[in-house]
């Protein structure tokens, strides 16, 4: 099959068909102004004369430095147009006001104060627009004792927490002879603006209803902060740390290698879960070892024993997977006979891999685009779902510097027309009067309910957004087929309590919460992702309540689950079944790898979806070092963002347009969409993907690393991008004599001189307290954050306390713990994650006598008749 090629440069109607963006900034709000161009929104990029400094960030077409031959800049700008503004000038600032006033949202990630002191600030815009919605994207929020701190891309994911989750295995005695390792290509600024751009289209939703405009604010560090997985609740909950593991989850105990080097030098991840459930991998790796005659002493009776349940026993299996890799090329995709087999396994592929592989190109994950001023065509990243007649934009191709001046101000200020438009219909479903949060203040999504048919952290993590947002969300499920995140041991609430905890003087021991047969409702993971929600206890063999599903569906606006493709349609309830139960429904489904294509049921969790996604290779140190990984489920989360946003999408544009839609989302689908930059280039340049460690090759710096400080494995990290920065750097570390050397002084021959470089500042800021020196260079103007981990986040970070990043919540079962909450501000629907129903997640059936008396009507005698028959 072949990519798709675009040469049409008129965009389809999208899911935001019709609204208005103006996107002032640089490298922090690109990402919320791509997924907004993506989706249909007339996404136009205000950018100084001469264009802004993105477009000085490499790679570059042909190698060639040019405004307009950025391979950064053309990924995170297509679909925008581009128009060329003054600020400064008098002209300027009137021409950004008239077009604010019929625009529907000004993206701000330029300094704090910087539009306000132009007289272009939230306040004076929204008072010639009042239906306007302001979405200012700033490094660690305009307030707080970090508010004026420099951030990079480094910096970011070293202060929150994600560089402490990635890197190398410890060595034998628990020591670590390398540095955390950060992902690379923009990680943080992608997480910061997927939670952006979600935080405006719910906005643009609550909007549709009330014509009230309002401003929006998202930090950097918060977002980042929040992006980890099990790190935060296993030290809120046990005050356990992690090890930084090889391409395997970070925990609190060192487990066997995870990758698997094939003959030829590549790698695999035979995926393994260490949870034991009825999907154990142990009988499935023992059939494919069989086949080639590798199975060794497998077939001894113990093993059919409990024994191969021990460290010992599961050592000996994976050695025996690593030889049987070790023994076949990469090519012979051995990972696809795992599959048949029902075991998570993936290659570790580079992400320019992905363009030609069959089952993403039937998908439209990839196309081809024609740059009519050069007359080629090059292959981009296309869009992060697939949904029956709306395909995401594949056009126009980025904007020349200023390509777009005069017309866009003909055609938005020719024919003015009222930027708050309400929606014609409001087709919500019927629910309680209007509800205020427990910080007094309407919901966004009041009104909206939700049947969440989640499965873990990819799917159910979705709906924890929408709930914060007012959102009714109803996690249905039951005990013959849990949600296998509820008897999690990571983050498990330990037996004495909140005051166990709060009495410990070291780590918990992680409690023994019985397997898939044991308590469920003792993980604090599980209760963070699902907070806020209510559940209701269905079983979905009995035939009553199959037509208990379909009656609340028949009076939801969306259905979101997470089961394997195909699941949906053998239970009889695939899409053209849910639009006869509501013509307006709207359907969100997300899996590993999609049900459209040739993967078909192939299972994955996080990890094994960003190793086949190229996003695993993304992050550590060159060759011959192996890839490092991400240390969590980080497509898990991202997985989570995703699905939230197309729910969002949807939601909006039923709201619009009164059409319901089915939206067929993976896990896959979200890792390519962030390594789009890396696909371009080697479309462009043929340049295969490379890591590059901590460095920063695309906006040079140097130095740019983690460097050693006092402490066992405490690291800082540091960005020096001009040479301002390097004096400033050399001064504190009172290395000023080395800034004279001819290596290091100018940034060229810096980056030409990086492992002397590097050498220099490790030996000078391994004497160093971290957060003391961290102070030291941000307050001469040095980009600088300490690799901090849980503990330093949870307990010490001023900002992220400021910021209020983490709220008390109560839940039946474990009392009160906190819980994260959304990283952005909404000036006139402030988002809490406690939900309509202020808790935590919920308890295990907890809702479900109150939810199908007030859903359904049912009286107690039937509920209780249909619990002794076994329906809930």
């Amino acid at each position: 099959m072949q990519r798709d090629e675009s040469h049409d440069q008129t965009p389809p109607p999208g899911f935001l068909d019709g609204v208005r963006v103006l996107e002032i900034g640089g490298e922090l709000g690109e990402y919320c102004g791509k997924v907004l161009a993506g989706l249909g929104a007339d996404v136009v990029r205000v950018e100084q004369p001469g264009g802004d400094a993105t477009r000085s960030f490499g790679p570059f077409l042909d190698d060639e430095p040019h405004p307009d031959r950025s391979l950064y800049f053309w990924h995170y700008n297509f679909a925008k147009r581009s128009i060329t503004v003054d600020l400064d000038a008098p002209s300027g600032q009137d021409r950004l006001r008239r077009l604010a006033a019929v625009a529907d949202v000004v993206l701000d990630s330029r300094p704090r104060g910087h539009l306000a002191e132009r007289g272009l600030g939230h306040d004076r815009l929204s008072a010639l627009n009042p239906g306007l919605i302001t979405s200012r994207i700033s490094p660690f929020g305009d307030t707080g004792p970090w508010a004026d701190h420099l951030g990079s891309d480094l910096v970011h994911l070293a202060l929150g927490g994600v560089m402490m989750n990635c890197g190398y295995d410890p060595d034998p005695a628990g020591r670590y002879e390398t540095p955390p390792v950060a992902p690379q290509m923009w990680q943080a600024y992608q997480i910061t603006g997927e939670m952006a751009a979600m935080a405006v289209i719910a906005a643009l939703v609550h909007r549709l209803g009330t014509g009230t405009g309002q401003q929006l604010s998202t930090s950097v560090h918060q977002a980042v902060s929040q992006n980890t997985e099990t790190d935060v609740p296993d030290w809120v909950y046990l005050a356990q740390t992690h090890y930084r593991l090889t391409c395997r989850h970070s925990t609190t105990t060192s487990r066997s290698p995870a990758l698997s080097a094939t003959k030829d030098g590549r790698y695999l991840l035979p995926y393994r879960t260490y949870v034991r459930t009825q999907n154990d991998e142990w009988d499935s790796t023992v059939t494919l070892l069989r086949r080639y005659g590798m199975h060794e002493d497998l077939d001894d009776p113990r093993y059919a024993t409990p024994y191969r349940d021990t460290d010992e026993a599961r050592g000996h299996l994976a050695t025996l997977v690593d030889r049987l890799v070790g023994r076949l090329m990469y090519d012979r995709d051995l990972w696809r006979e795992a599959q048949e087999l029902d075991m998570p396994w993936t290659p570790i592929r580079r992400p320019e891999e992905n363009a030609t592989d069959e089952h993403w190109l039937q998908r439209g994950a990839f196309f081809d685009v024609h740059h009519p001023e050069l007359d080629r065509t090059f292959t981009y990243v296309g869009g992060k779902w697939v949904t029956e007649g709306l395909p995401w934009r594949r056009g126009p191709r980025p904007p020349l510097v200023g390509e777009h001046d005069g017309v866009v101000d003909q055609e938005w200020l020719a024919t003015p027309r009222p930027a708050t438009r309400t929606s014609p219909r409001r087709p919500r479903a019927a629910a309680a009067p209007d509800r205020t949060s427990a910080l007094g203040t309407p919901f966004a999504l009041d009104g909206v309910r939700v049947v969440d048919l989640s499965w873990m952290l990819a799917s159910a993590g979705a709906g924890r957004f929408l709930s914060a947002l007012g959102a009714d969300v109803i996690k249905v499920e039951h005990l013959s087929r849990p949600d296998r995140m509820r008897f999690s041991p990571l983050g498990a609430c330990p037996p004495g309590g909140r005051a166990e905890r709060d009495a410990a003087s070291g780590p918990l021991p992680t409690p023994d919460t019985g397997g898939i047969s044991g308590d469920p409702n003792r993980s604090g993971s599980f209760m963070e992702i699902n907070a806020g929600k209510r559940a209701l206890s269905l079983n979905l063999k009995h035939p009553e309540s199959r037509e208990i599903l379909e009656r609340m569906i028949a009076d939801a606006d969306l259905v979101v689950e997470g089961f394997s493709p195909g699941t949906m349609k053998r239970m009889g309830l695939g899409y053209d079944r849910l639009r006869e139960l509501k013509s307006d429904i709207i359907y969100v489904q997300q899996s590993g790898l999609g049900e459209l294509g040739t993967y078909g049921r192939a299972r994955t969790f996080g990890p094994s979806a960003q190793a086949i996604s190229g996003i695993s290779d993304m992050s550590g140190l060159p060759a011959p070092f192996p890839p490092a990984g991400i240390g969590y489920s980080y497509l898990d989360w991202f997985g989570a963002y995703n699905m939230a946003t197309a729910m969002l999408a949807a939601l909006h544009r039923r709201e619009v347009t009164g059409l319901g839609c089915h939206i067929d989302a993976s896990q896959g689908e979200t890792g390519l969409y962030l390594t789009g930059t890396s696909v371009l280039d080697h479309s462009a340049n043929g340049r295969h993907w490379e890591r590059y460690g901590n460095r920063s090759p695309y906006r040079p710096a140097a130095p740019s690393g983690a460097y050693p400080a006092e402490g066992e494995d405490r690291w800082i990290a540091v960005s020096s991008f001009d040479e301002e920065q390097w004096q400033a750097l050399a001064e504190a570390l009172g290395i000023e004599r080395a800034a004279q050397d001819p290596r290091f002084a100018t940034l060229a021959a810096r980056l030409e001189h990086q492992d002397e470089l590097d050498a220099l500042i490790g030996e000078a800021t391994r004497s160093w307290d971290p957060f003391a020196l961290m102070e030291k260079l941000q307050a001469r103007g040095v980009p600088a954050g300490v690799c901090q981990n849980a503990e330093d986040r949870v307990e010490h970070d001023p900002q992220l306390a400021h910021l209020g990043w983490m709220v008390e919540l109560e839940q039946a079962d474990l009392g009160r713990w906190p819980v994260k909450e959304l990283p952005t501000t909404f000036s006139a629907t402030p988002p809490y994650i406690g939900g309509p129903w202020d808790r935590s997640g919920p308890s295990y059936g907890q809702d479900t006598d109150q939810v199908l008396a007030e859903l359904l009507g049912l009286d107690d005698a039937t509920v209780a008749r249909l619990r002794s028959e076994g329906a809930l």
